[in-house]
């Protein structure tokens, strides 16, 4: 009997062969040192306790079994690939939570794929070949039937379990998912994740425990007497405005001498720019940041903010509190409401209305709705409405044509790029942004020509990272590099504009200060003259205090954060992190302290607790 025969009538040996070779193209993706022996050894376990389950009480249909087991391991291979290509990070049963997403993101997902990942697939097809070719599944059927010696299943399963165990405990407390799973095995951290989560339950904080007095005392907060530029903008209109992914460096960016974003260089140099600031959206990204943003509590983990838990509760936040002061609440975004469970989180934090796809229309259409140019020509109308009645408002407005895969028309592109670019995801990032911008320009003008410029409390801000550095080619990282003057990492992906325009012109032109998309609402809120001391709120006052812990969520491993030196990335434990120097991304023996990563991890789990254990609220 040959080789291929010996393959045929034992499948728990040809469907190991296949699975390895399939285990290896994932690890070749997501892990930096690629396949070694020690994939090998963790993976090949998970593969017999399968088999093993089938041998035992499969006879007849025990081909049809070996294929759908197949089918289902190679779609969590393929998921975890593509996952880690945008996102950095592993993904396990969480993200599937987000598989109706995926389909309404269809392009931006089908971007990541790269040709050699569709040959995990190859075997799959043949397989549904044979299904439909009774003759030759059959007679394998019929070789393959018979069950294996019950000794040596006994012992296979036995050694395949201790294995299991062996690869997996010895690694369960390490901070980072990603060196978990490299030590467990991509499956064997798949089942570690399933099992924590079913027999460990949350710790939650006492309620009494989280108060505004002690989330200032653990983050080293003194409010003063009189706060710095309180009330500067008392009475104005307040609007928000999200930006769809984009970044810090390109601000000032130029390319063969022409600026990628005129606008908002202009923008950053007349009026009050952060250029340390951070986002702190986790893998919901765009909802992510306006839950942030509006609430200034952390997102929540393993979760999509906008499908948790909080989105039956009133969490507080920045619409209602305006509410409260005696605006109106409205926010914008050429998206269907539905798409990422908007409707309730608008209603959970407080919005009074919302616009959407069904008022802006399809027309002109780029990523998932109207253009950013639809988007601001018909907003400015409502603004004028809302403007002219005696109260003032507060609107929030989403850009979104800069999406990823950034797919602008041809007839949109604005800027010419070498040619070296064409064709590359920092080539069409950068032509998005520059259309986003353009489009922006024409947003600007008419505000200053509706009135709403000189009356309005004015913030921009990116909500999240747009170039991750784990999709970026070796030629994009190094033309990247010549961009930005130093390696492209870390502090450059996390770091996104804010800009302020307050109408009195009192404020600083530059914030050098560290802050974040948490601290948005206290630093707007102490502008307007709204008081906040008695509502709970995570983030600072970022005219009014100096330093900052600022905890990063899924993006990064478990226990990272950023202070005003360095973005701290957690190794097992805290003591084999690294720390990454916001000003040029270099690694750093320096720069971070365990009583700060203590600190991040204690608001992670005061923020999450605190909301987890509010009441539901009845609509």
């Amino acid at each position: 009997m040959n080789k291929m025969q010996v393959l045929r009538n034992k499948p728990i040996l040809l469907f190991s062969f296949i699975l390895l070779l399939k285990s290896a193209v994932a690890w070749y993706v997501v892990f930096d040192d690629g396949p070694d022996w020690n994939m090998v050894l963790t993976e090949i376990p998970i593969f017999m306790i399968v088999f093993s389950l089938i041998e035992w009480f499969a006879r007849k249909r025990k081909i049809l079994y070996y294929m759908i087991a197949n089918l289902l391991i190679t779609l969590i291979y393929f998921s975890v690939l593509m996952y880690y290509k945008y996102y950095g990070v592993i993904a396990t049963y969480h993200a599937l939570q987000q598989v109706k997403k995926v389909t309404n993101v269809g392009e931006s997902t089908y971007s990541l794929i790269a040709p050699y990942y569709l040959l995990i697939f190859v075997d799959i097809v043949f397989f549904l070949f044979l299904l439909f070719r009774p003759k030759y599944i059959t007679g394998w059927m019929k070789k393959a039937s018979v069950r294996m010696n019950c000794k040596v299943l006994i012992t296979l399963t036995a050694i395949s379990l201790g294995l299991c165990t062996f690869n997996i405990w010895p690694h369960h407390a390490s901070m980072n998912e990603h060196k978990k799973a490299e030590s467990m095995g991509i499956l064997g951290y798949e089942l570690y994740t399933v099992i924590a989560d079913t027999t460990e339950k949350e710790k939650l904080i006492d309620p009494k425990e989280i108060t505004q007095q002690a989330i200032n005392q653990l983050k080293g907060i003194e409010i003063p007497e009189v706060p710095k530029y309180w009330e500067s903008n008392k009475g104005n209109n307040l609007i928000i405005v999200q930006m769809e992914s984009f970044q810090n460096f390109l601000i000032g960016l130029t390319i063969n001498g022409l600026e990628v974003t005129p606008n908002l260089n202009k923008l950053v140099k007349e009026n009050t720019y952060f250029n340390n600031f951070y986002t702190n959206a986790g893998q919901g990204t765009t909802s992510d940041a306006e839950f942030v943003v509006n609430s200034s509590f952390y997102v929540p983990e393993n979760k999509p903010a906008t499908s948790s838990d909080y989105m039956n509760k009133k969490v507080p936040g920045l619409p209602r509190l305006l509410r409260d002061n005696g605006y109106f609440t409205a926010t914008f975004h050429t998206n269907s409401v539905d798409f990422w469970n908007r409707a309730a989180l608008y209603r959970a934090i407080g919005f009074e209305q919302y616009y959407d796809q069904s008022f802006y229309g399809d027309e002109d259409h780029i990523a998932f709705g109207s253009s950013d140019e639809v988007l601001f020509a018909k907003t400015i109308p409502e603004l004028s409405r809302l403007d002219a009645k005696d109260q003032p408002f507060y609107a929030m407005v989403i850009s979104m044509s800069a999406h990823h895969p950034f797919h602008i028309p041809e007839d949109k592109c604005k800027m010419k790029l070498p040619q070296n670019y064409e064709g590359t995801l920092l080539g069409d990032y950068i032509r998005a942004q520059n259309y986003a911008d353009y489009a922006m320009g024409l947003f600007l003008e008419e505000l200053k020509t509706s009135g709403l410029w000189d009356d309005s409390l004015i913030v921009f801000y990116g909500d999240h990272q747009g170039v991750p550095m784990y999709t970026l080619s070796v030629e994009e990282k190094e033309q990247l590099k010549l961009l930005i003057g130093h390696e492209y990492g870390y502090t450059d992906m996390f770091n996104i504009p804010f800009i302020v325009h307050s109408p009195g012109g009192k404020l600083p032109p530059v914030m050098n200060n560290t802050g974040g998309q948490i601290d948005i609402l206290p630093t707007i809120a102490n502008l307007l003259g709204v008081s906040v001391e008695n509502q709970l709120h995570f983030g600072q006052d970022l005219f009014n205090q100096d330093s900052n812990v600022l905890p990063i969520r899924h993006f990064l491993p478990t226990g990272s954060f950023v202070n005003d030196q360095s973005i701290y990335v957690t190794g097992n434990d805290y003591t084999d992190g690294n720390n990454y120097s916001l000003s040029d991304n270099m690694i750093s023996i320096n720069g971070s302290t365990k009583e700060q990563f203590r600190t991040a991890q204690r608001l992670l789990e005061m923020s999450g607790s605190y909301l987890l254990q509010l009441p539901d609220d009845i609509y």
